[in-house]
C-alpha cells in the first residue's frame, strides 16, 4: 500500500489544476481499493458539499449534486470530522437519497473527512454494492491518503479560483488567504512575484509582450543546452561504453522540435512567455513519465526535469526579467529574504507576502523595522498565479485578499487614511519623553540594522539603539567584509546616535540567518551552530569584528557590545577575554580605546536560570524575547503550521520575563533591557514596564505608538494589569483581557484598528 500511496500522491502533486487533481484521486483510489465507487465532495462557497468528482456514480451528477451542511452521511462525516464506515448506508437514519447519482444500488459506505489546517474541506467516499464493512486496513489507507491529499486539494482549489477569476475578469470575489501577521499595517496594491532562479515551480504566469522575441530567446537557450550536452558527451566518450554514450543522444532527441521544443513553441505562439511555456510543458511530461509502470521510463521524468532547469537557467541568464514595480507594489515571494527587500524601490513598496516563514522570522523583523505591512506563512497561496493581481494585505490579522470588491477596498482605504492621520498625530510626540501620568520615565530605544533605520529612528525620537544587528551588512555581501569596511559601517551608526548609546550585537548567524558564502547546513539549525557558538569557534571573525567596533567608537565612546545566544558563563568569559585582547592590540597600535560596556542576550532557557551569574560578569542584560519564546514553547518561529502556538503572552513566557528582571536587579548597577517584539506591542510594553525593565527596545515604526500609550497611563495602572495577568493561566484569555483593558482606557486604536470582518471573504 505504501508504494500505491506514494504513486498517487506523486501524480496528484504534478496535476495542473483542481479538476485534474480530483479526477486522478477518484480513479486511482477506486483502482487501488478495488471498490466500485470513489467520489469526492468539496465544500463550496455557499458551504454546501458538492460532488466534484466520481468514478462509479453517474458523471452527469458532478457539479449538480449538493448537500447542505449536516445533511446526509457525507454531512455527518464532515460534522464529526472522523471516518464513518457502514455495512449498509441505505438503512442509516442520516441516509439521504441523491437523485441522478445512481448510488441507491451501492450499500457499503466508507467516508473520511478531508481536513487541512483544522478546516474540513470535503469528504472522500468509497462505496460497494455488496453489504459489508470495510476492514481496518482499507479505512487506514483512506485516512492516510486523505491527510496526504488535503494540502494538495487546498492549493489546487485556491489556484483554480484565482485562474477562474482572472479568466472571467471577476471583481468582488474577496478571495481570502490566511497567513500570520509579520508586520502590522494595511496595504492596497498590485502583486509583483519575485521568483528564485532556475526553479521551474516558481516561474510565475506572464503574458508574452513580443511573441517573436520570446521564441527567439527560447531557441537560443535550447541551442545552448544542446551544445552543452554535445560537449559533455564528447569529453566523456573515451570513458563510456557505447550504450552509455547513447544516453546523450536520448537527451538530444528529447529536445527535438517534434517533442518538447515543438510543444513549447506552440504555447508561446498562443501568448505565454517562454519561461511559463517551458514550465507547463516540462511539468506535463514529468507527470506523464512519473505515472508509467515501467521503471526505466519512469526514471525519464528526472531527465526531463533536469533539461527543463538547464533551459530555464539560460533563459534567465541571457535575458533576465526586469521586474516592473507599481506605485503600490505588494511583493510576493516563496520565501522572503533581506536581500529581496533591497531590490524594490522603497517609495513603491507597500507590502510584503511570504508563502513560508512566520511573523518572527528574520525577514518579518526587518519588515517591521522598515514599517512595511507584511503577511507571512500563506502556505496555500498559489503565488505563481498572482503576478499583477489586485490585492489587499491586512498585516493586523494576517489576511490577504485577492480580487477584492470595491466595498472591501474602500473599507481598507479608510483604514489607511486613519493610519496616516494617526502617524501625523504621533509625530508630535517626537521630542517628548515616554513618561507616565504619575511621572515614571521609560527609556525607549530602537532595533536597527539597515542604513535607513538611522534616520527613521531619530525622526521618531529614539533615545538609543538597544540592538544593532551587525549580521545584516554581512548578509548583503558575497564575502566577509574587511575590518576597514566594518569600521566605516559601524562609525556611521555611532556618529548618527552620538552621544546616545548604541548596542552592537556581535555576529549572530545560523538559524534563519544564513550567509551565502559561509553556509551552515544542519538538520535542526535553531538548536545548532549559531550566535556566539560560531564566533567563538572562529576567533579570527570575532576579533576582527570587535576591533572594527572599537575603532569605530574611538572618540565617541557610546558603544555597547552584546553577546548573542549565550548558554554558559564559560562562553561569556571566553568572549570577554577576546574583547580585552582586541582592546590591548588596538592600544598597542596607538588607538585611544575605552573599554565599552559588555552585555549578554538572554534567549534560551539555560540563560534564564543563570541571569544573576551573568550579571556579576557583565554590565547589562538584554532579553531577546523572540527566541526565548520560541525555545520556551518549543515552537519553530519560522514554521507557519505552528505559528498559532507562538504566544508571547503565554504564562510561562511572562513568568520567565518577570523572573529575569527580578534576578538581574539583585546585582547593583545592572541595567535590564528587552529587544524582542513584545516590547513593540502596547500591552506588552506596559507589562514589561511593570516588571521593572529599565529599557524597552523596538522597531522604529512602533516607537511613537508605545510612547503614546505610556504617556496615557500611570505606573500603578500598569502594575495592576501585571498583577491580574500573573493569576491567569491561558494565553488567549490573557491577550483578550489585555485588549479589553486597553479599550476601557480608551487605547484600543493604538493597539489595533477596527478591521473589516475577515469572514466576508471566501476562505
Amino acid at each position: 500500500m505504501l508504494d500505491v500511496l506514494r504513486k498517487i500522491v506523486q501524480e496528484v502533486n504534478a496535476a495542473p489544476d483542481l479538476d485534474a487533481v480530483l479526477d486522478l484521486i477518484v480513479r486511482r483510489i477506486q483502482r487501488a481499493t478495488r471498490t466500485q465507487v470513489c467520489s469526492v465532495y468539496l465544500l463550496d462557497e455557499e458551504q454546501h458539499f458538492c460532488l466534484m468528482a466520481t468514478q462509479g456514480l453517474n458523471p452527469a451528477a458532478i457539479g449538480r449534486v449538493r448537500l447542505p451542511p449536516g445533511k446526509g452521511i457525507v454531512g455527518m462525516v464532515a460534522d464529526r470530522a472522523e471516518p464513518i464506515n457502514l455495512e449498509d448506508a441505505t438503512v442509516h437514519p442520516s441516509y439521504r437519497f441523491l437523485k441522478d447519482t445512481g448510488e441507491e444500488k451501492f450499500h457499503a459506505f466508507l467516508g473520511v473527512p478531508i481536513i487541512h489546517q483544522r478546516a474540513v474541506l470535503g469528504v472522500l467516499v468509497v462505496q460497494q454494492q455488496e453489504r459489508r464493512r470495510f476492514d481496518e486496513s482499507e479505512e487506514a489507507f483512506l485516512v492516510t491518503l486523505s491527510a496526504q491529499l488535503a494540502g494538495v486539494i487546498a492549493h489546487a482549489e485556491a489556484t483554480g479560483s484565482i485562474i477562474r477569476s482572472a479568466q472571467n475578469s471577476q471583481k468582488g470575489r474577496d478571495k481570502r488567504f490566511q497567513g500570520v501577521s509579520g508586520a502590522s499595517g494595511v496595504a492596497v496594491g498590485h502583486a509583483v512575484v519575485m521568483a528564485p532562479r532556475a526553479d521551474l515551480r516558481a516561474v510565475p504566469d506572464k503574458v508574452a509582450r513580443d511573441i517573436a522575441q520570446e521564441l527567439q530567446q527560447f531557441d537560443q537557450a535550447l541551442a545552448s543546452v544542446r551544445r552543452d550536452i554535445k560537449v559533455v558527451g564528447r569529453s566523456l566518450s573515451r570513458h563510456l561504453r557505447s550504450e552509455e554514450q547513447a544516453l546523450f543522444d536520448v537527451y538530444l532527441r528529447i529536445l527535438d522540435d517534434n517533442a518538447l521544443a515543438g510543444e513549447i513553441h506552440q504555447r508561446i505562439e498562443l501568448g505565454s512567455w517562454a519561461q511559463g511555456a517551458l514550465r507547463d510543458v516540462i511539468q506535463e511530461h514529468v507527470r506523464m513519465f512519473s505515472a508509467m509502470e515501467d521503471p526505466y521510463l519512469r526514471e525519464r521524468a528526472s531527465d526531463i526535469r533536469d533539461l527543463g532547469r538547464r533551459i530555464l537557467a539560460y533563459l534567465q541568464e541571457s535575458h533576465p526579467v526586469e521586474l516592473e514595480f507599481h506605485d503600490n507594489t505588494i511583493l510576493i515571494a516563496e520565501e522572503l529574504s533581506p536581500a529581496m527587500l533591497g531590490e524594490v524601490p522603497t517609495e513603491k513598496l507597500s507590502g510584503l507576502v511570504s508563502v513560508y516563514g512566520s511573523g518572527n522570522s528574520h525577514a518579518a523583523i526587518l519588515a517591521r523595522s522598515m514599517g512595511i505591512p507584511t503577511v507571512m506563512g500563506v502556505v496555500d497561496l498559489p503565488y505563481t498565479k498572482m503576478d499583477g493581481r489586485e490585492l489587499i494585505l491586512d498585516g493586523y490579522s494576517g489576511c490577504l485578499y485577492v480580487n477584492p470588491s470595491e466595498e472591501l477596498s474602500e473599507a481598507y482605504r479608510e483604514i489607511l487614511r486613519g493610519e496616516e492621520e494617526e502617524a501625523v498625530e504621533l509625530a508630535t510626540l517626537r521630542d517628548l519623553p515616554a513618561e507616565t501620568l504619575d511621572g515614571y520615565r521609560m527609556p525607549l530605544w530602537v532595533n536597527t540594522g539597515l542604513v535607513a533605520d538611522v534616520v527613521r529612528s531619530l525622526e521618531r525620537g529614539a533615545e538609543g539603539i538597544g540592538l544593532y544587528r551587525t549580521e545584516i551588512p554581512f548578509m548583503i555581501r558575497d564575502f566577509f567584509p574587511s575590518e576597514q569596511e566594518q569600521t566605516q559601517t559601524y562609525r556611521r551608526q555611532l556618529e548618527a546616535f552620538h552621544p546616545r548609546p548604541v548596542t552592537m550585537r556581535t555576529l549572530d548567524i545560523g538559524g534563519d540567518k544564513a550567509l551565502p558564502y559561509f553556509p551552515i547546513n544542519e538538520e535542526n539549525p535553531f538548536l545548532g551552530w549559531r550566535g556566539i557558538r560560531v564566533t567563538l569557534d572562529h576567533p579570527e571573525i570575532f576579533l576582527l569584528q570587535v576591533r572594527a567596533m572599537l575603532r569605530a567608537a574611538e572618540g565617541l565612546n557610546n558603544l555597547r557590545i552584546m553577546l548573542p545566544m549565550v548558554t554558559s558563563v564559560h562562553e561569556v568569559d571566553a568572549a570577554c577575554l577576546m574583547i580585552d585582547q582586541a582592546i590591548d592590540e588596538l592600544r598597542d597600535d596607538g588607538y585611544v580605546i575605552e573599554r565599552p560596556q559588555i552585555g549578554v542576550m538572554v534567549e534560551v532557557p539555560a540563560a534564564v536560570y543563570q541571569v544573576r551569574r551573568f550579571a556579576r560578569r557583565v554590565d547589562f542584560i538584554s532579553v531577546g524575547s523572540n527566541d526565548l519564546t520560541q525555545y520556551l514553547l518549543a515552537v519553530d518561529r519560522n514554521n507557519p503550521r505552528v505559528a498559532n502556538l507562538y504566544a508571547p503572552y503565554h504564562p510561562s513566557v511572562l513568568r520567565a520575563l518577570d523572573y529575569i528582571a527580578r534576578e538581574a536587579h539583585k546585582e547593583d548597577g545592572i541595567q535590564v533591557s528587552i529587544c524582542g517584539e513584545i516590547a513593540a506591542e502596547p500591552a506588552g510594553a506596559l507589562l514589561l514596564m511593570a516588571m521593572g525593565y529599565d529599557v524597552l527596545s523596538m522597531n522604529a515604526t512602533n516607537l511613537p505608538r508605545i510612547k503614546s500609550v505610556i504617556r496615557k497611563v500611570t505606573l500603578e495602572q500598569a502594575r495592576e494589569l501585571h498583577r491580574q495577568v500573573r493569576h491567569m493561566d491561558d494565553a488567549d484569555k490573557i491577550q483578550q483581557m489585555l485588549y479589553d483593558t486597553l479599550a476601557q482606557w480608551g487605547l484600543a486604536q493604538l493597539s489595533r484598528p477596527d478591521m473589516p470582518d475577515p469572514r466576508q471573504g471566501q476562505s
